[in-house]
């Protein structure tokens, strides 16, 4: 059997991410079917018990993408936004690396996509956060 860190290579992510970028990018210009995604993770969210620790880094992440698509915060990478959105889209994906189905292993794959893009977009979220600050809007902790 092999070990999580030989699945869940740099390389394997960015694959796994990549396969959904052109839907991340339509998403970009929607945003009603960005809204629908969110619903959609909300959804998911609500089933998967293990992922709770990172429920505040998703709704930061959410509202990132949503004050970009709204035009008020355009100060990031486009490849930051086309992340987040692939993630989110991974996250809600029936079909993935370790399917969802199979109680709390089906969710390691989620959680590993999750935590290498939150730490590749680290420093675009703390300069969001601080944007947030900075102009008196609340910081996002729930989606």
């Amino acid at each position: 059997m092999k070990r999580k860190d030989e699945v869940f290579t740099e390389e394997k992510i960015k694959t796994l991410l990549e396969a959904s970028s052109e839907e991340a990018k339509s998403v970009i210009n929607d945003e009603d079917k960005f809204e629908r995604l969110v619903q959609r993770i909300e959804n998911k969210l609500k089933l998967i018990p293990c992922i709770g620790k990172y429920v505040s880094d998703i709704a930061c992440m959410v509202s990132l993408v949503r004050s970009y698509i709204k035009k008020e915060y355009t100060d990031i990478p486009i490849g930051t936004i086309i992340s987040i959105i692939s993630t989110l889209i991974y996250i809600i994906s029936p079909i993935d690396l370790i399917p969802d189905y199979i109680p709390v292993v089906g969710y390691i794959d989620d959680i590993a996509i999750l935590s290498w893009v939150l730490k590749s977009i680290n420093s675009d979220v703390e300069e969001y956060k601080k944007w947030r600050t900075d102009n008196n809007k609340q910081i996002i902790d729930e989606i």
